[in-house]
């Protein structure tokens, strides 16, 4: 397919389809309070696992994963250039941050990152996510987990499929993830940062 054309179709599409916010709609389905008004005010896994438990923290990030997987693994099937899988990422990732449904106040976009990291290829949403979990189980700290993970995801990237289009998008991915977290970041330097229980 042409490349103006899976352009013009991908990204809008990957934006939408992260525009769905999995948090405030599984909250919604199961009685539970809008993410947005409890908690951290965040709607994302995180947040939900505070106001709802664990099945509805899962659902949700699941949801918030598929979100960033399901456009990459479209745009490989259409033999999209590392161009075009890297801004179908940056609008799954946009569409999370700032959804079009949702009066364009989203989520963080850890979960749709990684997601999005899977389809590109796995072995990189892989190397992402054991860093997660190997902070999360030493650390117990959700928000540090994920930073770490983020500020290693551009080498992670660079490692396995070094396209300097797929670098720069996570790069790019990476520095809105921090720009995200600065509350995280200014409570961890505070010691205020609530920890995994």
């Amino acid at each position: 397919m042409d490349t103006v054309m899976l352009l013009y179709l991908l990204v809008p599409a990957a934006y939408l389809l992260g525009s769905i916010s999995s948090a405030i709609i599984v909250c919604r389905l199961m009685g539970l309070p809008d993410p947005r008004t409890q908690g951290s005010n965040n709607p994302g896994a995180t947040n939900v696992l505070r106001i709802g438990g664990k099945k509805a923290a899962a659902i949700t990030l699941l949801g918030d994963a598929l979100k960033g997987l399901i456009p990459m693994l479209v745009a490989h099937a259409l033999h999209a250039s590392p161009l075009i899988l890297a801004m179908t990422a940056m609008g799954a990732f946009l569409g999370h941050l700032y959804p079009l449904f949702f009066g364009f106040k989203g989520g963080k976009g850890v979960a749709t990152a990684l997601g999005a990291q899977f389809g590109l290829y796995w072995p990189i949403g892989l190397s992402v996510a054991l860093i997660w979990l190997f902070v999360a189980k030493g650390m117990k700290i959700s928000s540090l987990a994920a930073l770490v993970a983020t500020a290693l995801a551009p080498l992670i990237v660079w490692g396995f499929w070094p396209a300097p289009e797929l670098v720069i998008m996570q790069i790019i991915m990476s520095a809105w993830l921090f720009w995200r977290h600065r509350s995280n970041i200014s409570n961890l330097l505070n010691g205020r940062e609530g920890k995994i229980r």
